[in-house]
């Protein structure tokens, strides 16, 4: 089990980046001396030789994307290495258990996963098919493992070179990007989140020591920005800033984004000029929807006027805010989405939004915090094993119609490579077709092709 290769670690997909969740995992197993073979089969082929010589096979599920690319990679596992051991770890493991140990996997790890995939490493290499800590196995559940870990500097020496992942496109030049992240889990509990049902309203900070050589490493492969891909950079606000100091005061010309929520932005505003300063340039932040309704259903924590005094505050700081949006839920009104076009033409955020988040659906996934409630209850249908969600119906038809209609434009016009305003009018006509009125004038016209972009990664947003 000691030999390169007995252990395969596999990431599906992590937002563009090189991936952390891997990294991290090949770290603890080699500071116990095992000798893990890494694949990120977002950015290279699936190696089927690397499959067949693995003895564990533990493949990372972060995001939903990940897992439903992750479930092509066990089927695949299965068929050149029925004898591995096949385990999902991440986000998204525990959440889908039933169904994974179902599709191929022998075990399921939650929350802070590398101490108990080291222990299920071990307890393999002994022959030992005991109970193993937080490792969920077919018909013994175990629970996300919500320890605080002694965390090692992640090993990235055998992962694909960051050129491989996304860039920040600022003022027309490209420039390689690190991944990091400064804590992990969340305080919060909004209800279509993933991260509630695993964490439960907790965060581990990761020392900031730790932070800065995983930093470190990555600008010397050639990074001159750091994205932060905590779920919320700003639940320990001394902890962020000590981070953004330390890293501007050893990197002065290395910039940085972070996700915050809304209500974060308000809360700790009086920290945006000093985050500007230390080479902030942009935020981004799970707005949702400008409907006070569909954000009390999703117990998002802001308000439609909260997004707007977000918006102000971080403009006054010269930080450009991403906001993200979930485009439809079943409490969408067509009048709730045609304000929210208007609203994104009028504040000049096309260029901040990723066109494919126009025709994002609601995802209710297993543990979803949705499930039982009220407000889900009367759209709610079955469990989809095709989109490993639950399926949702809206009360207006034309709304599921527009939906569909609007996610399979988008995806055209980013396939032909057309300008985000373009898109944008499209959706907007979509929207005005939809309600039955006049499409609203086009905005692309009069943005250009000219126009200053706000700085940005070159991987859209996704789930």
């Amino acid at each position: 089990m000691r030999e390169p290769g007995d252990v395969l670690l596999v990431a599906c997909y992590e937002l563009g980046h090189q991936p952390l969740a891997v990294a991290w995992p090949a770290a603890f197993l080699e500071r116990a001396g095992y000798r893990p073979t890494v694949l990120d089969v977002s950015v290279e082929p699936v190696d089927a030789q690397k499959l067949a010589r693995a003895r564990v096979i533990a493949i990372s599920v972060p995001m939903h994307t990940a897992l439903r690319l992750g479930l092509e990679v066990a089927a695949r596992a299965r068929t050149v290495n029925p004898g591995a051991h096949v385990c999902f770890f991440g986000l998204y493991a525990t959440l889908n258990a039933d169904f994974l140990f179902a599709h191929g996997g022998d075990s399921v790890i939650g929350g802070e996963a590398e101490a108990p995939l080291l222990a299920l490493v071990e307890a393999l290499e002994r022959g030992d098919d005991g109970p193993v800590p937080a490792v969920g196995r077919p018909g013994r559940a175990a629970a996300p493992h919500l320890v605080r870990l002694d965390f090692p500097v992640p090993s990235r020496a055998a992962l694909p070179s960051i050129k491989k992942y996304a860039h920040l496109d600022r003022d027309g030049r490209m420039e390689l990007v690190a991944y990091a992240e400064s804590s992990r889990g969340c305080l919060h509990r909004c209800r279509h989140c993933p991260i509630p049902p695993v964490y439960g309203g907790r965060f581990f900070a990761v020392p900031r020591e730790i932070v800065l050589a995983d930093v470190r490493q990555q600008i010397e492969a050639g990074a001159r920005h750091v994205t932060f891909g905590d779920p919320d950079f700003l639940n320990g606000p001394t902890h962020a800033l000590a981070v953004a100091r330390a890293l501007h005061a050893e990197w002065p010309d290395v910039t940085f984004d972070f996700t915050a929520k809304i209500e974060h932005l308000l809360r700790h505003r009086a920290h945006l000029p000093e985050l500007a300063r230390a080479g902030c340039l942009f935020v981004v932040s799970a707005a949702e929807s400008l409907s006070d309704a569909v954000l009390a259903n999703l117990e998002k924590g802001h308000t439609r006027a909260d997004v707007v005094a977000a918006l102000a505050a971080t403009r006054e700081v010269s930080i450009t805010l991403r906001p993200t949006w979930v485009a439809f839920t079943p409490w969408t009104t067509l009048d709730d989405h045609r304000a929210w076009l208007d609203f994104l033409a009028a504040e000049s955020l096309i260029d901040a939004v990723d066109p494919v988040q126009y025709g994002l659906r609601l995802l209710v996934p297993p543990g979803s915090g949705l499930l039982g409630t009220a407000a889900l209850a009367p759209h709610l249908g079955p469990l989809e094993d095709a989109t490993l969600s639950y399926r949702w119906t809206h009360p207006d038809p034309r709304m599921d119609a527009l939906q569909a209609e609007t996610a399979d434009e988008v995806a055209r016009a980013v396939d032909r490579r057309e300008e985000a305003p373009a898109i944008f009018d499209r959706v907007r006509a979509l929207a005005a077709r939809a309600a039955g009125v006049e499409a609203p004038a086009p905005v692309a016209d009069t943005m250009g092709r000219d126009r200053h972009r706000a700085p940005r990664l070159t991987e859209a947003w996704f789930c």
